[in-house]
C-alpha cells in the first residue's frame, strides 16, 4: 500500500490542445479520471493548469494577436472558462476545485507566500483540488514567474508536496533534440544537474506555450533541492499521472535532494530573486558546507550587482557556480570594503560594527 502524498500535476498548453488552438475537453476528462483515482487511493491532487489563453482564444470570434496585451486579454476571457470546464469536468467524480492565481510578487513577499501556503493547505484540508495558474491578466514582466513549470516548482514547495509530475508533449529528456535526430536516447534518471544537461534541454517545444524542456529543467532543479521528486513525461500517454505513481514509471526522473525542514529555509530556496552575488573562497566554501557555519568577511573574494542589507543574494565560487543563497547582513558596497578582512576589522574599515556574519547560517541555504 503506497503512504498518502501530496502530488502536483502541470499541464501545458500542448497537453491540454492536443497540439491544436482548442482545449481538448475529451482528454482532459481522461486526466481528470486518473486525478480522481489518485484521490480514491488516499493522496491529494493540485493541479497547476497552463490553457487560459488558448481558452480564451477559443471564446473570441474576432482573430487576436500575440502581443503581452492580447494575451492578457485572452487570459482574462479564458481563465473564468478553464475553470468553469475544470470545474464541470472534476464535478462528474463527485470533487469541488477552488481557483489560485498568482505571481511571482506572492511568493517573494514572506507575508504572501505564507497566504497563498495557508490558503493551499486550507483547500487541500477540505478535499478541494486546488487548480494554479498564473494571474497573466495582471502580471507584468517584473511580477510574473514566467512560465507554468517553475510557478508549479514553487506551487510544490508552497504545498510541501511529494511529487511534481511536468507533463508535456515530449517523453521525457533525452540525450539530444529527439525532433531532429532519430538516435536520441531517453535518459531514465538524473540524479545531478549540471551545464551539459541543461544543453541538452535546449529552447521552448512549442509555440503554443511559454515554456520548453530548459525552463522544465529549472522547475526540476528548483523541486528537487525542496525535497520533492519531479517526473517529466508526455501528457497524451496512456494512464500517465496513474504511471508516475507506480513501477511502470514513464518519462525522465529527477531524484529529489535533502531538503531544508526550517519553513523559512524552504520560502528562500522557493521564491524570491536574488539581487546580487558574492564570491566566496575554497575555505568559506568548506565551512560553509562542512561545519555549519556562517559566511565571514574573511571568506569573502567580491560582491557583484547593487544590493542593501536585508536582500537575498547567491554565494558563489570562482567558478561562478552558485553554492547557497540567502539575506545578506551588508550592502554590496559595505561587502566590497570589508572582503578579505578580519571580523574584528569590520568596525575601522566601516567606521560602524553590525556584527561578524556577512550572512548568517539561520539565513541561507546551501546548493
Amino acid at each position: 500500500m503506497q503512504r498518502e502524498q501530496v502530488i502536483v500535476v502541470k499541464l501545458g498548453t500542448s497537453v491540454l490542445t492536443g497540439g491544436t488552438d482548442k482545449l481538448d475537453k475529451a482528454h482532459m476528462v481522461e486526466l481528470v479520471r486518473q486525478c480522481s483515482e489518485l484521490k480514491k487511493q488516499g493522496h491529494q491532487v493540485i493541479l497547476v493548469s497552463s490553457g487560459a489563453v488558448a481558452a480564451g482564444r477559443e471564446q473570441l470570434i474576432k482573430p487576436c494577436g500575440r502581443s503581452l496585451i492580447d494575451k492578457q486579454m485572452l487570459a482574462a476571457v479564458g481563465q473564468g472558462q478553464l475553470i468553469h470546464i475544470w470545474q464541470s469536468l472534476f464535478a462528474l467524480y463527485g470533487i469541488n476545485v477552488g481557483q489560485m492565481l498568482l505571481t511571482r510578487a506572492d511568493v517573494d513577499d514572506r507575508a504572501r507566500y505564507l497566504n497563498a501556503r495557508d490558503t493551499l493547505t486550507a483547500l487541500l484540508n477540505y478535499d478541494v483540488v486546488p487548480i494554479i495558474n498564473e494571474n497573466d491578466a495582471v502580471a507584468t514582466s517584473e511580477i510574473k514567474v514566467g512560465d507554468n513549470d517553475n510557478l508549479s516548482a514553487l506551487v510544490a514547495i508552497l504545498a510541501n508536496a511529494n511529487k511534481l509530475l511536468l507533463l508535456t508533449d515530449q517523453e521525457g529528456l533525452f540525450t539530444s533534440d529527439p525532433r531532429t535526430n532519430a538516435d536520441a536516447k531517453l535518459i531514465d534518471e538524473v540524479t545531478h544537474i549540471n551545464d551539459e544537461l541543461r544543453q541538452l534541454a535546449g529552447g521552448s517545444g512549442t509555440n503554443l506555450g511559454t515554456g520548453g524542456m530548459a525552463t522544465k529543467l529549472q522547475a526540476a532543479d528548483i523541486a528537487r533541492r525542496a525535497g520533492v521528486e519531479v517526473i517529466i513525461a508526455k501528457g497524451a500517454g496512456n494512464n500517465v499521472i496513474l504511471k508516475c505513481m507506480s513501477e511502470q514509471l514513464p518519462g525522465t526522473r529527477f531524484l529529489k535532494l535533502s531538503a531544508p525542514k526550517d519553513g523559512r529555509k524552504k520560502w528562500l530556496m522557493a521564491g524570491p530573486k536574488s539581487t546580487g552575488q558574492i564570491m566566496i573562497d575554497a575555505g568559506a566554501i568548506a565551512a560553509l558546507q562542512n561545519k555549519g557555519a556562517s559566511l565571514l568577511s574573511k571568506g569573502v573574494i567580491s560582491a557583484f550587482g547593487r544590493f542593501e542589507r536585508g536582500d537575498l543574494i547567491d554565494l558563489i565560487d570562482v567558478d561562478n557556480q552558485v553554492i547557497a543563497r540567502g539575506l545578506t547582513r551588508f550592502s554590496s558596497v559595505e561587502v566590497n570594503k570589508i572582503k578579505g578582512a578580519h571580523s574584528n576589522q569590520i568596525g575601522n574599515l566601516l567606521d560602524y560594527d553590525t556584527g561578524a556574519e556577512v550572512l548568517h547560517r539561520d539565513d541561507l541555504v546551501l546548493f
